[in-house]
């Protein structure tokens, strides 16, 4: 499982508009002899092999790097998000890190964000917003991922500075049909807005739930209904149409 054998894929985030607010980079592992593997496969392993912390080093080089690239190329600066895994979040090390990356590879304040998922906090909620705090004042975008499914929402979420929630799929998947799921997810947009948040709904495979996610004010969108995660080509061209 060398680092050769990694690579970033990249799903778009898309406004409203129709325009690309940014990129979700999501590993995949190129297996010798068996091809693209995803991570719900690996990461376990990983993580049992006491991978991760390199892996993810790996990650926010590869995400800094990639938007080093398309700066150069004149597309601005795109906004990648990486995930953190909980050892990460752990390490006390990680926003020097992660700043000392930023300053090689010419990355804005902004165009660096990371996902964390609630049940992250749990184990040490005061370290974790420690360190979060410390990303956040160095310049990166922070978001909760999977909202809604966790057991802290409400305890922490005044707590945490974070700039964004991500609405889980499981949310997201009935909005169109069924009016308890429309209304929830309401909810948890107007409790972001007012705690000046954005919101970017996860699992947007069609139209209808497009539309009622943005009668219901949604910020941004994410799904096969726009892209499937790209390779780093082809989430070049994406950008360019």
């Amino acid at each position: 499982m060398g680092s050769r054998e990694f690579t970033l894929h990249y799903q778009p985030k898309m406004r409203r508009d129709g325009t690309v607010a940014g990129f979700e980079a999501l590993i995949r592992w190129n297996r010798p002899g068996v091809g693209l593997v995803s991570p719900d496969k690996f990461i376990p392993l990983a993580e049992q092999l006491g991978l991760l912390l390199g892996q993810g080093r790996w990650v926010i080089d590869e995400a800094c790097r990639q938007v080093a690239s398309w700066r150069k190329q004149g597309m601005g600066d795109v906004p990648v998000a990486v995930n953190l895994s909980t050892s990460q979040l752990a390490s006390a090390a990680l926003p020097d890190f992660v700043f000392e990356r930023m300053r090689a590879h010419g990355v804005a304040d902004g165009c660096l964000e990371m996902e964390l998922t609630e049940s992250m906090m749990m184990s040490d909620p005061e370290r974790a917003i420690a360190i979060l705090n410390r990303l956040r004042e160095g310049g990166i975008a922070l978001s909760i991922d999977d909202f809604g499914t966790g057991f802290s929402s409400m305890a922490y979420l005044r707590q945490l500075p974070v700039n964004t929630l991500k609405l889980d799929r499981s949310f997201v998947r009935n909005i169109a049909v069924d009016a308890k799921d429309a209304d929830l997810c309401a909810g948890i947009m107007a409790l972001a807005h007012k705690l000046d948040m954005h919101v970017v709904a996860e699992g947007v495979e069609t139209r209808e739930q497009h539309d009622a996610l943005a009668a219901a004010n949604c910020d941004l969108f994410q799904g096969y209904l726009f892209s499937r995660p790209l390779p780093a080509a082809q989430a070049t061209d994406f950008l360019r149409r």
